[in-house]
């Protein structure tokens, strides 16, 4: 049984992922939920995801990203965060949607941060007010995570 549906759509609002997730908080703009990575193993600047990883996810309706915390599905331990930089996502009763804009922030427990895709955000088509959005989400997760040093989401 599918309690939660995460609709991950590109930049033009087209779906290119689907999975079920089961929520553990809401708030009104807010979303905390538990899956798990339904695709083949890759590595990604050091970091494994592998299919069966334990993801809590957090949406936010009011903000330019969502984050992925990332547990190895063996043993749990945190490989770290993996955070999607993207319009607000759009929370209803059983289904969350988001539009990616390519733009990544990866933070590894020990707090090293890698930006990701930054040429491929460059490329999109999109109004520059929302481009502005995006690098201030992008600036507003690497401050909060380089405060934490390490910490948990």
């Amino acid at each position: 049984m599918c309690t939660l549906t995460v609709i991950k759509r590109n930049v033009h609002g087209e779906e290119t992922w689907r999975y079920c997730g089961e929520p553990l908080h809401r708030e009104p703009n807010r979303v905390v939920l538990e899956a798990r990575f339904n695709r083949e193993d890759i590595d990604i600047h050091g970091m494994p995801l592998c299919n069966g990883d334990r993801f809590v996810e957090t949406y936010y309706s009011d903000r330019w990203y969502n984050v992925f915390e990332v547990h190895a599905h063996d043993d749990d331990h945190l490989r770290g965060w993996y955070c999607n930089i993207t319009r607000p996502a759009i929370i209803a009763e059983k289904v969350i949607c988001y539009d990616d804009l390519a733009l990544d922030l990866l933070i590894f427990p020990d707090g090293r941060q890698i930006v990701l895709d930054i040429e491929e955000f460059a490329a999109l088509d999109i109004p520059e007010v929302q481009r502005a959005s995006a690098w201030d989400a992008l600036k507003s997760l690497q401050a909060h995570f380089k405060a934490r040093q390490g910490g948990t989401n």
